[in-house]
């Protein structure tokens, strides 16, 4: 059974971290280089790349001896500095020589939509409680938006203008650090101290 409310909050923070609006201005770049964009392409490649962390992404922390819980804080905590990032204009996880030198499937699909921040961040829902079906639909919704961004990305830049994308930008990066700060006190021991401290309470 699909929860209509959880598909909204992954599909708004998934938006959030891709920030594929945000980074119209390096798929820009891109186009102006001589790179091909192939949307389709680079949308299937990143949408792979997000349902298999999805679907495997705990087996394979499982080999490392991590639980989805010790990785929600650990994204939560990756999420919080992207949101910082979004904020404060300053290039962390991000490698612009790279970005600039690739195709379609890099950097476009790995590491700009389906980077270290959104597969972590995948994982960090389910840790936070979300269901597997809600988060992949949230998922799809944001490669679908993804796909419209990157086919028409010229023509957006134009409609909403630099400044416009950079409004954006920094808006869904507060709802981002919300959030990051939501998931982190979920999933650490200042959750169950606060539990137990309104237990001796009551």
């Amino acid at each position: 059974m699909f929860n209509f409310k959880e598909i909204f909050s992954v599909s708004l923070i998934l938006f959030s971290v891709i920030d594929i609006v945000g980074n119209i201005p390096i798929v820009i770049s891109l186009k102006e280089q001589g790179k091909k964009i192939e949307a389709g392409k680079a949308t299937i490649a990143s949408g792979v790349l997000m349902l298999l962390f999805l679907l495997g992404g705990e087996k394979i922390l499982g080999l490392f001896g991590v639980d989805v819980k010790s990785f929600a804080v650990a994204g939560a905590i990756v999420m919080f500095i992207i949101g910082l990032e979004m904020i404060l204009n300053r290039e962390i996880f991000r490698n612009t020589e790279d970005e600039t030198s690739a195709t379609s499937i890099f950097p476009l699909a790995f590491p700009l939509i389906a980077g270290a921040g959104t597969l972590t961040t995948i994982l960090s829902l389910e840790g936070a409680g979300y269901m597997k079906q809600d988060i992949g639909i949230g998922i799809l919704l944001n490669l679908v938006v993804v796909f419209f961004v990157l086919k028409f990305s010229t023509a957006i830049q134009r409609r909403i203008g630099k400044q416009g994308a950079k409004i954006l930008e920094k808006v869904f990066g507060i709802i981002l650090l919300a959030i990051a700060i939501k998931i982190f006190t979920n999933n650490s021991i200042l959750h169950e101290l606060l539990d137990a401290l309104r237990a001796n309470i009551e």
